[in-house]
């Protein structure tokens, strides 16, 4: 009476992070017919709609429910899954809800082989122990679903652009953006795969006092090339790259351009070298193989008056005042700890204002969820943020903001000393040069984004199992090299649907396929969090319960039976570490 797999009972499902979705699926149809058995056996009156065969309709009519409630227990002995089902149906059906879950229970049996046991416990829980094969079925459903297992519609129809990086186009990216860059654009992979429609942005502050600040300091650099004694300002950017830009400069326009009156001079200057930075910030980008599909200028958003029309906007909502000269938005209404000046008393916008027509014209692009990745320094900002959305006339929960924590650079566990003020910093293009996109990627995500990151660039470039990249990439290989003898001695890889699984006995056999069930939700759950660095643990977690797999047991070199069954496990195994590097953008390499 149990309908097929994939039928009306998938969609009872409440998933949760950890358990696999097939195993959850199954038990939630065997579940659901049982709870409408159960009803019939304790003498429970339904409407017409319940009766004959169990459907979602009658399981619907019977408990008032839209899923299965399932989830994960907290402790091992309470079962590998369990349902307060029986508590909830208790009170409408007028029945002690332990008499409600024994009833359910010799309904359910052993669900069709797939639960070794089922107890009833406390007030009416039901806890359910599967059976150590039913996690087998992982493995065929990993090969015949290839890069495709682990994906999913979850956001389907939501509309999410992410904006990340935005450094001001005034200097190159060091190694904090390079945190930001990976995961800003792992998130949006993550969302991607999760079926959101995802567009990468790129906010470029090209307008504003930092950009006078830049022109003049490449002035002052180029007249100090050509032999001037002229002191460089204090509060100017000091970095070395303004001396290689100077040069460059001036075998170019820059030569000519000193001859202008000094405003000309600086407007022009500070134009070229923005346009000149930002494109070596693309460079960089793309060799760390971060996806910008956006670039939006700030200074367009101005000349097009955009600015002026997102004023105009919230002062016809009653939302702006003037206090001593200055423009002030009443962000205090909408959650802000205070109100928030929009323009100076000198008549000058804040950059606040520019940020609120940004973030309007985001919304008015039709995007329908906003992820803003910054910086932690800038965590007193977001409220002022979301306030100005609200009084828009935007939900609030539209804007929401990543917030990434510094890195410290160690070598060989000593710190690097860094000075921002000197101009003194390592350059992300450093780090990928000297440890690699992918080793510098994967341990960028390792960590919570709120969380400071110890990032040991010897440890980063080591071909040893201490570097995590290295680690998961060289499972693959192992899995890689598997394929390979299994080539050379013509042995074709088994055939998922007709090869017998059963000889898969041991624990950690066992163990590594119930992992792999966990994929599809543990991208899920990473996706609906923000949280990439929870596939860096996966991945480590599979790779390490395959290295020890591997190192005890011969795969290739068995009986018939034995061989086909573990040489299947591996290939799905390799299978799922290939799928989650490529969603973090790290390559799944087949030798080392």
């Amino acid at each position: 009476m149990a309908p097929a797999r994939g039928a009306c009972w998938s969609g009872l499902l409440l998933c949760g992070y950890g358990a696999t979705a097939v195993i959850k699926d199954e038990l939630a149809e065997h579940l659901a017919r049982a709870t409408c058995e159960a009803a019939a056996r304790l003498g429970i009156e339904v409407s017409g709609e319940a009766e004959g065969e169990p459907s979602w309709e009658a399981f619907r009519a019977l408990t008032g429910l839209e899923a299965v409630p399932l989830e994960e227990p907290k402790r091992p002995e309470h079962g590998e899954l369990a349902t307060s089902l029986c508590l909830q149906l208790a009170r409408p059906w007028r029945r002690n809800p332990r008499q409600v879950a024994e009833a359910v229970c010799e309904s359910l049996g052993d669900a069709g082989g797939l639960l070794s046991r089922v107890e009833v416990a406390g007030p009416g829980f039901i806890n359910f122990f599967f059976r150590p094969q039913a996690w087998l079925a992982a493995i065929p459903e990993v090969l015949r679903r290839g890069e495709a297992f682990g994906r999913s519609q979850m956001g389907r129809g939501k509309r999410v652009l992410v904006e990340f990086v935005s450094a001001n186009p005034t200097g190159p990216l060091h190694v904090g953006h390079g945190r930001g860059a990976a995961l800003g654009d792992a998130i949006a992979r993550l969302l991607a795969y999760t079926g959101h429609e995802v567009t990468t942005e790129y906010y470029i502050n090209d307008a504003g006092r930092q950009m006078s600040i830049l022109g003049r300091s490449l002035l002052v650099r180029a007249r100090q090339a050509r032999g001037s004694d002229e002191p460089f300002p204090e509060d100017h950017y000091r970095g070395e790259y303004l001396r290689e830009l100077a040069e460059e400069w001036l075998a170019g326009e820059g030569a000519a351009v000193l001859e202008l009156p000094e405003e000309e001079a600086v407007a022009r200057a500070a134009q070229w070298a923005g346009r000149r930075i930002l494109e070596g910030i693309a460079e960089d980008l793309a060799a760390f193989g971060v996806r910008i599909q956006s670039w939006y200028s700030e200074r367009s958003l101005v000349e097009r008056g955009a600015v002026a029309e997102a004023l105009a906007d919230l002062e016809g909502r009653g939302l702006l005042y003037e206090h001593e000269g200055a423009l002030w938005f009443r962000a205090g209404r909408f959650g802000d700890e205070k109100d928030r000046v929009v323009r100076r008393s000198s008549g000058e916008l804040t950059y606040f204002a520019s940020d609120i027509a940004y973030h309007r014209d985001k919304l008015e692009r039709g995007f329908t969820h906003l992820i803003d990745v910054w910086g932690a320094d800038h965590h007193g900002y977001v409220p002022r943020l979301r306030a100005a959305v609200e009084a828009l006339g935007h939900p609030r929960e539209a804007l929401e903001v990543v917030l990434v924590q510094m890195v410290s650079l160690l070598r060989g566990g000593e710190p690097v000393a860094m000075s921002t003020r000197a101009g003194e910093f390592v350059t992300l293009r450093e780090v990928v040069e000297e440890v690699g996109a992918d080793s510098a990627r994967f341990i960028f995500l390792t960590r919570r984004p709120e969380a400071p990151l110890d990032f040991d660039l010897e440890v980063a470039k080591a071909q040893s199992m201490d570097n995590p990249v290295y680690y998961v990439q060289y499972a693959h290989t192992r899995v890689c090299s598997l394929e390979r003898k299994a080539r050379e001695a013509g042995v074709a890889p088994p055939d998922p649907e007709e090869t017998d699984l059963s000889p898969l006995s041991l624990e950690e056999e066992v163990s590594l396929a119930r992992r792999l069930a966990a994929w599809p939700e543990t991208v899920e759950g990473a996706a609906a969090a923000r949280e990439p660095h929870r596939i860096t643990h996966y991945l480590h977690q599979l790779a390490g319960a395959f290295h020890s797999y591997y190192n005890a047991h011969r795969i290739l070199d068995n009986p018939p039976e034995l061989t086909a069954a573990r040489f299947l496990l591996a290939l799905a195994v390799g299978r799922v570490l290939r799928n989650g590097l490529t969603l973090l953008g790290v390559s799944a390499p087949e030798a080392m």
